[in-house]
């Protein structure tokens, strides 16, 4: 069996236990306090009969505690579930129903929102382990943070690793049910593995966690620092809407590498906060999830003269990234895409086209990726894996698989790619992965709705595009968008509530009887249009 994610920290914590590990808002922990903590917690996992294979979900929010959590699963062999904790409780508990944890480890003000999960039914039979200070008065717990330092911090047995799931991280699903992607040990150690050296991460790098811990991304900034030794700074929630508190974040931390989404940036440079040779010990910024508009590349190039700048591509389902590009210099054309470059080590990406055939430099095609970094699927969920992770027909081995990405792309006469958007229905705004179907699954719920249909517009603001609800009123029913988005707020997360609405007396259908989605479209950007 090859190594767990977790053999990374043991690893630092056997040669460098005074090593700083993890930094959060003042506090330092040690890499070997990190292995010692975590070795405890594992214990009172197996305590509460926790076993290789079963599901335990982190519901809380980002702090010294959740990887301390996470840690804990690997050791014992289970599979690490993170919960977005904004979401709403219906969503929540359709997760929490669809990977059927053994335990549910929380912190934070969760209080409220476990009782609703776990005293409504939910997860029945479903142990709680609360690792707060703050005593725990909504769901009884089976153990306490207190208990943690009762139990031994000596190592544990290897319990997993290889292509045994590491953990399970929904994302939307276009049926209206979340899907699980089950990522496994060898694919995150290899493309680990490949950026550490890639990118000369080392023991005196300071990198940030900025994502939340339910986006892959937050998976290369822990394990990126662990495996190299280095210390990861956890960015607070409230820092991701307040542009001048993340440039001083940035600069306070004194980082080395930061990776975030293309939208922060553009947030960065749209409130002008960053300064004409700002963070000197900055040496790259990564960005991943979408499209980073020219015009903020080229704002934080000019400040930024002394920082590297690579784009990263690749959805869940392959693991963190699959291709990556640093752009060798300012650019010059405010219009012209940026590349998303070429294989990351172990990894091919192929575009092709209808037949599966490789097509010409310069023609769009459909995108698959094979390699490494390929995950196993969707948990609990044989058609929906079977329809997307296909027979590798470039592979001697018959069990291989590539994953067909729904999105389009192109090749230029040099080999590097480019995105050209996607073939269904599926977007990216602010780095979350948007099914429409699901915000149109939810909306059809609604009894003050008798028809509705979600599109996505273009925008120039930083999240690059808004998502837009075309509804027609149930007869005599008053509806107006403040009261749908009310409502769609019970069963969805903030970033999937439509931010444009308009009422329609009938929705535009096509010759075939299909919602005709290109007319919706038209309408919201040729008119204007309120904003909830």
């Amino acid at each position: 069996m090859s190594a767990s994610l977790a053999d990374y920290v043991t690893a630092q914590a056997e040669r460098r236990p005074e090593a700083t590990a993890i930094v959060f808002e003042g506090d330092r922990l040690s890499y070997g306090s990190l292995e010692a903590q975590s070795n405890r917690l594992a214990r009172l996992l197996k305590q509460a009969g926790c076993a290789k294979g079963d599901r335990v979900c982190w519901l809380g929010p980002k702090r010294p505690a959740a990887i301390i959590s996470l840690l804990a699963t690997y050791k014992i062999g289970a599979i690490y579930v993170p919960l977005d904790r904004l979401s709403p409780v219906a969503r929540l508990a359709r997760m929490i129903e669809g990977c059927a944890p053994r335990v549910i480890l929380a912190a934070g003000p969760m209080g409220g929102l476990l009782e609703a999960l776990v005293g409504g039914g939910t997860a029945p039979g479903t142990a709680v382990g609360w690792l707060d200070a703050a005593e725990m008065t909504h769901v009884v717990p089976q153990f306490r943070l207190a208990d943690v330092a009762t139990q031994s911090a000596a190592p544990l047995a290897p319990a997993s690793g290889g292509r045994e799931p590491a953990h399970i991280l929904f994302t939307s699903g276009s049926t209206g049910t979340p899907k699980g992607v089950v990522v496994g040990h060898d694919n995150v150690r290899a493309f680990v593995d490949w950026a550490v050296r890639a990118f000369g991460i080392g023991r005196a790098d300071r990198l940030a966690c900025h994502s939340p811990l339910h986006f892959d991304l937050s998976t290369f900034d822990l394990f990126g620092t662990f495996a190299a030794g280095a210390e990861v700074h956890l960015v607070p929630h409230r820092l991701n809407t307040l542009a001048h508190l993340t440039a001083a974040f940035i600069r306070s931390a004194a980082l080395t590498q930061w990776c975030s989404v293309p939208s922060l940036l553009s947030y960065l440079a749209a409130f002008d906060v960053v300064r004409q040779h700002d963070f000197p010990a900055l040496r790259r910024v990564f960005w991943c999830g979408e499209v980073l508009p020219a015009r903020t590349l080229a704002y934080l190039m000019d400040r930024l003269p002394h920082v590297r700048f690579t784009n990263l591509y690749g959805p869940t389902e392959t693991t963190i990234a699959s291709s990556a590009f640093t752009v060798p210099e300012r650019p010059r054309d405010m219009g012209a895409p940026i590349p998303i470059g070429t294989a990351c080590g172990g990894e091919e990406l192929l575009v092709l086209d209808e037949a599966r055939q490789p097509v010409p430099a310069g023609a769009i095609g459909d995108l698959y990726i094979r390699g490494t970094g390929v995950c196993p699927g969707y948990w609990d969920d044989a058609p929906g894996t079977d329809a997307v992770f296909l027979p590798d027909p470039y592979s001697s081995d018959p069990a291989a698989r590539m994953y067909r990405t729904g999105d389009l792309a192109w090749s230029d006469d040099q080999g590097l790619l480019y995105f050209a958007g996607r073939a269904d229905t599926q977007i990216k705004s602010r780095g979350y992965r948007i099914e429409l179907g699901e915000i149109e699954a939810a909306a059809a719920t609604l009894p003050c709705l008798q028809d509705s249909a979600v599109v996505a517009v273009p925008t120039r603001d930083f999240a690059g595009v808004a998502i837009c609800c075309a509804y027609v009123p149930k007869p005599q029913v008053a509806v107006s968008p403040c009261r749908i988005r009310q409502e769609l707020g019970q069963l969805l997360p903030p970033y999937m509530l439509p931010t444009r609405w308009q009422s329609l007396d009938l929705l535009p259908h096509t010759e075939t009887g299909k919602i005709d989605r290109r007319v919706i479209g038209q309408v919201f950007q040729q008119e204007p249009i309120p904003v909830a």
